[in-house]
């Protein structure tokens, strides 16, 4: 009997029996019992981080306050603080247990898929991961100061900047989600590609299009009205399915005569 591998051991919790060449076959019943077992493994992972989270949460605030400078908070209400609190921790704990969820999802269909298709997959994951995060980095350093720079200096002459964290805090949500969704567009574009919905150079000739659409999702998704955030948000937007297409072609040209597919 061969020795089970690490990625095997992994990928199927331990009880599930698993015959490796019978692993697209598993009986319904085996179905049921992984799902569940991946349920409960991927819960248990949220409710850990969400409750770090919440001891954590003064801390997390403190973070989220930085790129507002010298900006003063109130809570327009007894209870308002504590129930922002309780939402900062809940997206903080789904934030960082993101990438495990995403895996077990992976893993639950990986045994269906061909040793290139794995390979793809596995490494999609990685990539979007990474790019959830440098998405969220690219609003927190970048777009949110740029926005708060602008109200604060618009109004610095007239009016004493005195913020609702609630506010500040739905503000800021709406930009790392949206800035964090807008980094997945090369990974999208790469699915499409090997699906054969669309090929590289395809997406490459639509980049004027590109353009205009961009401008107009930075337009909505920018919770602010000024020109700055959006034109950065736009340029992001823009410059992702630039760097999308490139990867598609390349990829292309790596996988296509492997994978047999027909872009």
């Amino acid at each position: 009997m061969k020795k089970k591998s690490f990625v095997f051991k992994f990928s199927f919790p331990q009880g599930i029996k698993v015959d490796r060449t019978l692993m697209t076959e598993l009986f319904f019943d085996e179905h049921v019992e992984e799902i569940r077992q991946r349920l409960f493994q991927s819960c248990g992972l949220v409710f850990l981080t969400v409750g770090l989270a919440l001891v954590n949460v003064k801390s997390i605030v403190y973070f989220l306050e930085v790129p507002v400078g010298l900006v003063k908070f109130f809570q327009s209400s007894p209870g308002e603080y504590f129930v922002a609190t309780l939402k900062i921790s809940l997206y903080t704990g789904l934030l960082f247990s993101l990438p495990e969820l995403l895996g077990q999802l992976l893993f639950f269909v990986l045994p269906g898929l061909s040793q290139k298709e794995k390979k793809i997959s596995s490494g999609l994951l990685m990539i979007s991961c990474g790019l959830l995060f440098l998405g969220a980095s690219f609003s927190y350093f970048v777009l949110i100061p740029a926005a708060v720079n602008f109200f604060i200096t618009y109004g610095a002459q007239v009016i004493e900047p005195l913020w609702s964290f609630n506010e500040y805090f739905s503000f800021i949500l709406l930009l790392l989600l949206s800035t964090g969704l807008i980094f997945q567009i090369p990974v999208l574009q790469v699915i499409l590609s090997f699906l054969g919905l669309s090929s590289g150079q395809q997406m490459l000739s639509f980049w004027r299009y590109v353009l205009l659409v961009a401008t107009i999702v930075g337009a909505i998704l920018t919770p602010s009205v000024d020109p700055l955030t959006q034109l950065l948000l736009s340029g992001a937007i823009f410059f992702l399915y630039l760097i999308g297409s490139l990867l598609s072609i390349f990829l292309q040209g790596q996988f296509q005569p492997q994978l047999g597919l027909k872009i």
